[in-house]
This record gives C-alpha cells, sequence and structure tokens, in this order.
C-alpha cells in the first residue's frame, strides 16, 4: 500500500523538474534567477525535515503523510498565480514545507513494515514505485509545457490529492508508531527518554554516515539544476527529450533494481556506498564531455546504476542506527542532510556553470562524488 500511494503521487510529479525551465521559459527569469526556486524548495525541505520526523514518531507516520499529501497537492495550485520572483519563492517555500513532509514518515512506515535484514530491499521496492512514477509525470510533463506551463500544477496537484484519498481509504487501521515487539513476542523496550533528534545525533556513526552522503546527493541534484538547462539551453535539446531522460533512468530502475539489491543484501553499506558514489561521479561528470544525444543517454545509464546502489543502502543504514522509538526522528535528520545538499547542489550548479562554463558543474561533480566515496570507504 505504501508504494501504491507514492506511485499515484510521483506519476504526477511535473512542477519540480521544470521549476528551472518555467522560471526561464514563462517568467522570463535569469538562468541565476531560476535558482532561487529551487533554493527556496530546499529550505522547505530542510525545514520539513525535522518536524515531520517527530510527528511522525509522536502520531504516526501514516496521518502525516496523508496530511502532507492533501495540503501539499492544494499548495501547488498557487503557484502559477504567485507574483514576481520573490513571490514566487514564498509560494515554493510554502508547497516543499507541505510536500516534503511526506519523505521522512515514508521512510519511517518502510522501516517499520520489515525485519532489519529487508530493509534494504524494502527501500529499492519503494524507490522502483517512486521511479516508475517518475518514468510517467516528467515524461509527459515535457510534452505537456508545448501546450501550456499550468498543466504541470493541475496534474501535480491532482495525483497528491488522489494519493491522499487512496491513503485515507485503504491504508487500514491508523495505529500510532511504536517499536515492533521481538521475535519471543516481549514488549518492545522503552524509548530513550533523551530527545529522540539528539540522540539520533548524538550516534557520531550516524553524522558520519550523513555528512559523507550530503556531497554525493549535491551531485545528483543536478539533474533538476544545472542539467536541464546544461541540455536545453546550452546544448539545444529540447524539452520533451531532457523529459525523455527521466523515462530512461525510472526504467532501468524498474527493471534491475529491487534485483541488484536482492543480490547485494550481503555486502556492507560501505561496500555499496562506496560503489554507488562511484558511479554517481562518473555519470555526472561524464556530461563535461557528452555532445550528442546517445552520448547524454548513456550518462544517464551510468549515474542511475549508481542511484539504484546508493540511495537504498543509505536508507537501511539510517535505519539501522535509528534509536530506539525514534525512527521517524532518524529519517528526519536522513532528510535534513538531503535537504542540505538540496540547497546547495542545484544552485551552486547553475551559478558554476553561468560563471565558469559549461563544463564546470560537472568536473565538480566528478570530484564531489569521488570524495563521498572515499569517506564511505572509511565507514564502520
Amino acid at each position: 500500500m505504501l508504494s501504491g500511494v507514492t506511485l499515484v503521487n510521483r506519476a504526477g510529479t511535473m512542477v519540480l523538474p521544470f521549476l528551472a525551465l518555467f522560471l526561464t521559459q514563462e517568467r522570463g527569469a535569469a538562468a541565476t534567477e531560476s535558482g532561487y526556486g529551487l533554493l527556496a524548495f530546499a529550505v522547505g525541505s530542510l525545514l520539513a525535515a525535522p518536524v515531520s520526523g517527530r510527528l511522525a514518531d509522536r502520531y504516526s507516520p501514516r496521518r502525516v503523510m496523508e496530511l502532507s499529501l492533501l495540503s501539499s497537492g492544494l499548495a501547488v495550485l498557487l503557484l502559477p498565480l504567485a507574483p514576481g520572483l520573490w513571490g514566487f519563492a514564498g509560494a515554493v517555500l510554502l508547497w516543499s514545507m507541505l510536500a516534503e513532509a511526506f519523505r521522512p514518515a515514508s521512510l519511517a512506515a518502510v522501516s517499520s513494515a520489515v525485519p532489519a535484514e529487508d530493509r534494504r530491499a524494502a527501500f529499492a521496492l519503494n524507490r522502483l514505485a517512486i521511479n516508475l512514477g517518475m518514468s510517467i509525470g516528467p515524461a509527459l510533463g515535457g510534452f505537456l509545457t508545448a501546450l501550456s506551463f499550468r498543466w504541470l500544477f493541475w496534474i501535480d496537484a491532482a495525483t497528491s490529492v488522489a494519493a491522499a484519498l487512496l491513503l485515507f481509504l485503504f491504508g487500514g487501521a491508523r495505529e500510532p508508531a511504536t517499536e515492533s515487539a521481538g521475535d519471543d513476542g516481549a514488549a518492545p523496550a522503552a524509548p530513550s527518554p533523551r530527545p529522540r533528534f539528539t540522540a539520533a545525533l548524538r550516534d557520531r556513526r550516524m553524522v558520519y554516515l550523513l555528512l559523507g552522503a550530503m556531497p554525493v546527493a549535491a551531485v545528483f541534484f543536478q539533474h533538476i539544476g544545472a542539467m536541464p538547462l546544461h541540455l536545453v539551453r546550452d546544448l539545444g535539446f529540447s524539452p520533451a527529450f531532457f523529459g525523455m531522460l527521466f523515462t530512461v533512468n525510472t526504467l532501468l530502475i524498474v527493471l534491475t533494481e529491487v534485483p541488484l539489491n536482492l543480490a547485494m543484501s550481503h555486502w556492507s553499506h560501505a561496500s555499496s556506498l562506496v560503489l554507488g558514489s562511484s558511479f554517481v561521479a562518473v555519470g555526472f561528470g561524464a556530461l563535461a564531455f557528452a555532445r550528442s544525444a546517445p552520448a547524454v543517454v548513456a550518462t544517464v545509464v551510468v549515474w542511475t546504476v549508481g542511484e539504484m546502489i546508493l540511495f537504498p543502502s543509505l536508507s537501511a543504514a539510517v535505519a539501522d542506527l535509528a534509536p530506539p522509538g525514534g525512527m521517524g526522528a532518524a529519517m528526519g535528520l536522513y532528510q535534513l542532510a538531503f535537504a542540505t545538499a538540496f540547497l546547495v547542489g542545484p544552485w551552486a550548479g547553475i551559478a558554476l556553470m553561468d560563471q565558469a562554463g559549461p563544463a564546470a558543474p560537472w568536473i565538480a561533480s566528478f570530484v564531489a562524488g569521488l570524495i563521498a566515496a572515499l569517506l564511505f570507504r572509511r565507514l564502520r
């Protein structure tokens, strides 16, 4: 059910991938100014992460997910009505806070639904739903931009509300978040009296893991930052071609991610994270040299392999390190790290491209991805 809800929601994901193009082509903003929309989204995600995780622990992940889906579906309709660049950025900030509250709650729900040894495969299944939906939304959005950008906002809103109704009607009983009982049927251990978000932060392994994740996450987010501008503005590809790249990415994930993670389930987290980061570094770094459509598609294939290995392993590692009674808080901290990367990555990539040339963000991406791999190599 969690994966089904995620699939419906992600099938309408159209606004965020085309946010920079909407601001430059529809609103007439400069390339650097278009980064402010992504920056506002990142700030909203940053603010939502700890709150969502804490609410998921207190009330249940499902309640947080329902509220996030419904409210964000309504909020996205306000974006094309917002006046001026700063008014639009403010509307994006509100939308992001509501939409990104879904992520920590969803990760906590998946973590609690399966035994620890099955988490990597469970996260791969959840990502399959995400990416199957993403094979539909951005690809369709690329064609809808030829009609009107407003279609993107309407469909994004409709699928968010539909996902909320699906979870509300068929999600089962609404129970508060609790720790699972042990194999012997004994009651779960009492949660730590320490504040849960602080408890996760006090684990040096958790902090090291998330510090290593941020550079490679900043690289990955170039696919909605510098990458669309590089391909459409600098290399002359159409928005439809950019949308088709999401289909290539997501079809690979749909076909291979779950079997791949099942086959790698005996690997250590460190080994998986090093390999995944290396593929992401090489894939995005190769965009400095790719000029033809087949070459661009090849770079997407490379970083997609890295994505399939990296992110289920990261989620499983965070879940394994979560403090008792604080799965939502741990996932909120995880989302906080990704929001920080999103805050810096897309905006920095666009700025670097405008200031130092079209190859600069991809060389920097290669270096940042390798730094993450070196950090993960020391993970114990």
